[in-house]
């Protein structure tokens, strides 16, 4: 059975990588889809595939920066479905950069603390009323590794992610009972395109310390296909790069779980990847 069945989950950053493979594993367990994401080409292309499989989606393009814009996505989904039950806050930038590289970092920095830090805390309040209304529900937000210590080149990131676990806890405690909430501190994930954000190359020292050259060398493989196949095996205890399907299958994993029984705080890692945090 799935506890997901029947269930309305709410996405941002719906319209790729983590955001679009939960909304299509959680409509395959029978959960309604409301997808928010800034770009409406992808979002479009989230909601055909999940009702292509025969699942039930709406869609809203949202900057989760904008409280009223998130409230609105919070009225879209009461629309559509008649209740919000888990709401994920997954839409994240990742604009890597070490203080000397301010001048071409600041204004990606100020794009991170909206989306990271900003973006949590509206969702947060747009979930927070019909959730307590309902009696029950469940906030996932997207951390990360970065979050677990201050290192060279994260600065903002880093600080943005840290922020989020102390929304989540604070939630937490002062819900209990009525809302869950579920803080996921992925590991690297470079198929998903967060690098795409990333201002200075060099700022991933901070995550890989004494791994970097090597590290560097095999991405370098990966990329040109020629990553000895031991690595790039899942199956592998060596397995370096962890693949978005399998941290999306653990976010499923939290979420499809009986109300009374909430994954409070959980790393998905590849068992041989190279980050230090």
């Amino acid at each position: 059975m799935s506890y997901l069945n029947g269930k309305v989950v709410v996405i941002t950053g719906a319209g790729g990588g983590f955001g679009r493979l939960v909304a299509e594993k959680s409509a395959a367990r029978g959960a309604k889809i409301v997808g928010a994401d800034i770009n409406a080409e992808a979002l479009l292309e989230t909601q055909a595939r999940v009702e292509a499989a025969g699942g039930s989606a709406r869609t809203e393009v949202t900057d989760v920066s904008d409280l009223g814009q998130m409230k609105s996505l919070a009225r879209a989904a009461l629309e559509a479905f008649g209740q919000i039950d888990i709401w994920i806050n997954n839409a994240g930038i990742m604009p890597l950069a070490f203080f000397s590289d301010h001048e071409q970092a600041v204004d990606a920095w100020s794009r991170c603390i909206d989306i990271n830090i900003k973006g949590v805390m509206n969702g947060i309040i747009a979930a927070h009323d019909p959730m307590i209304e309902a009696g029950r529900g469940h906030v996932v937000n997207l951390s990360s590794i970065y979050s677990n210590f201050p290192v060279v080149g994260a600065a903002v990131y880093g600080a943005s992610k840290a922020a989020v676990n102390f929304l989540s806890e604070s939630l937490r405690v002062e819900t209990q009972g009525k809302i869950k909430v579920t803080i996921v501190r992925p590991t690297g994930v470079p198929a998903t395109g967060l690098a795409g954000a990333v201002v200075n190359p060099d700022a991933v020292v901070g995550i890989l310390g004494q791994n970097t050259a090597a590290y560097g060398q095999q991405m370098a493989a990966f990329a040109t296909g020629d990553l000895p196949a031991e690595l790039a095996d899942s199956d592998n205890v060596e397995y370096l790069s962890l693949a978005p399907e399998h941290l999306a299958d653990q976010i499923i994993y939290a979420i499809d779980q009986p109300w009374g029984v909430s994954i409070g705080d959980i790393t998905v890692r590849a068992s041989g990847d190279g980050y230090i945090l």
